[in-house]
């Protein structure tokens, strides 16, 4: 099944509005319904990531499991999940971040990661960079080295990628406005 000639952007809808008025929720659900649109992002983030030696990916709660896994099984690394504060049950390391709409943190075990570790961070969606720096910044505290951040989808106008500096940021399907 060839994956190389399908339009990722195709499959992101914009929804007006959500979660709050003012907000412009891209919606990946239709890309997430088609297998080759799923596959072809998995494909595409992990041809970026093969070449850093990855040994784990970090990715948020929720949407960023959802191609976090598949990506670090695609790249034969770790997967650490990065959950809301309550939801894991072993001893965790937090961290609060600011998002357009509000605050929020999340965890990770505090035994997840060890010194020296390379880590590609990972979520859906990248805006103003407050969940990825919150996810940097509970890798490098917790010892283990940040090789790059990728993301689905990158709203390029919010600056989020400035926020990463000097982290290696990639994104598949930028938005300039």
């Amino acid at each position: 099944m060839s994956t190389s000639g399908i339009d990722l952007r195709a499959f992101v809808r914009d929804i007006p509005d959500f979660p709050q008025p003012g907000i412009a929720f891209k919606d990946i659900t239709p890309l997430l319904l088609d297998p080759r649109a799923t596959d072809a992002a998995v494909r595409r983030l992990a041809r970026f990531a093969e070449r850093l030696d990855i040994e784990f990916v970090v990715a948020a709660e929720a949407r960023g499991f959802i191609l976090g896994g598949a990506l670090a099984r695609q790249l034969g690394a770790g997967f650490v999940p990065a959950r809301k504060p309550g939801k894991l049950p072993h001893e965790t390391v937090s961290a609060e971040y600011t998002l357009e709409y509000g605050i929020n943190a999340l965890e990770v075990h505090a035994d997840a990661l060890a010194g020296g570790h390379r880590v590609l961070i990972h979520d859906d969606l990248l805006a103003t960079g407050g969940t990825a720096s919150a996810l940097c910044d509970l890798v490098t505290r917790l010892g283990a080295e940040v090789v790059a951040c990728a993301f689905l989808v990158e709203l390029s106008y919010l600056g989020g990628r400035a926020r990463l500096a000097p982290n290696r940021v990639f994104s598949l399907i930028p938005y300039e406005a």
